[in-house]
């Protein structure tokens, strides 16, 4: 049997979502262990549709495994959170999928939503879930600059320099800049991101809104195709996997979870 899981976790606890050589903490490796508690076999290779990094969150990611066990979908979910018993990890989910279904290849698009803080004092029990921008941003150019990276582009500047994807060639379906008080949401779809991608376009969107640089500059960073012309990469805590789009016959039980945070 082949089963989704649509999980939600704190990644500040973790080294991110992939097993790691060495003594890391890993939301895959978390998960697993308590999986095969329940399946009473060893459940390994759990696939995902979004391989996150170090301290980045996941409001609703979605893996799938096989297994031999059968168990109601009530059964997967109650007892993994039984097992995940540090309160990192939460499944909120399970359904039945048959094997044409794969996490990430059968994705068409992902959502993330970045958080930052902008104030004068640090945060305190908001630290390492949002990022800290104490320089005052301006909305409409944050909102202006955004309009240039939507749609089918090059996104090589956009990247890490160990990223490994073979094309960075990406569509943006979306990308909306909102306020409330003193947060900023970054809310980011596409088809497939890059290594670090979003951070990236977070720290050159917020250079922008401070006033460093002209929202054109986003235009600019995107045609040299350089990650050295872009600016810093923006902190892993604001990051959220927010959602992942998959054709309905699956008919998988997700959540609008944007609204979490």
């Amino acid at each position: 049997m082949r089963i989704a899981l649509g999980i939600e976790y704190d990644g500040s606890a973790f080294s991110g979502w992939q097993i790691q050589e060495g003594d890391y903490a890993t939301v895959q490796g978390t998960l697993e262990i308590a999986l095969s508690k329940i399946a009473n076999e060893k459940i390994e290779k759990c696939q995902v549709a979004g391989r996150t990094d170090t301290g980045v969150h996941a409001t609703e990611q979605v893996i799938h495994f096989d297994t031999n066990a059968e168990r109601s979908m009530r059964s997967w979910v109650l007892g993994a959170n039984r097992y995940l018993t540090d309160h990192t990890i939460s499944v909120l989910w399970a359904h039945p999928v048959d094997e044409t279904f794969h996490a990430r290849f059968s994705a068409q698009s992902r959502r993330y939503r970045y958080v930052i803080l902008s104030r004068d004092i640090r945060p305190s029990f908001l630290d390492k879930r949002v990022s800290w921008d104490c320089r005052p941003l301006s909305l409409p150019r944050m909102q202006e600059a955004a309009q240039y990276l939507i749609g089918e582009h090059d996104f090589n500047s956009y990247r890490t320099v160990k990223c490994q994807a073979k094309s960075s060639v990406k569509t943006v379906h979306r990308l909306d800049i909102s306020q409330h008080g003193e947060f900023y949401y970054i809310d980011i779809e596409a088809n497939a991101f890059l290594h670090h991608m979003v951070r990236n376009i977070a720290g050159v969107l917020m250079a922008i809104g401070c006033g460093e640089q002209e929202p054109i500059w986003a235009k600019q960073v995107l045609d040299e195709k350089d990650r050295s012309k872009a600016g810093k990469t923006a902190a892993s805590g604001g990051l959220y996997l927010t959602h992942i789009t998959y054709d309905p016959q699956f008919n998988l039980p997700q959540i609008d979870s944007k609204t979490i945070v």
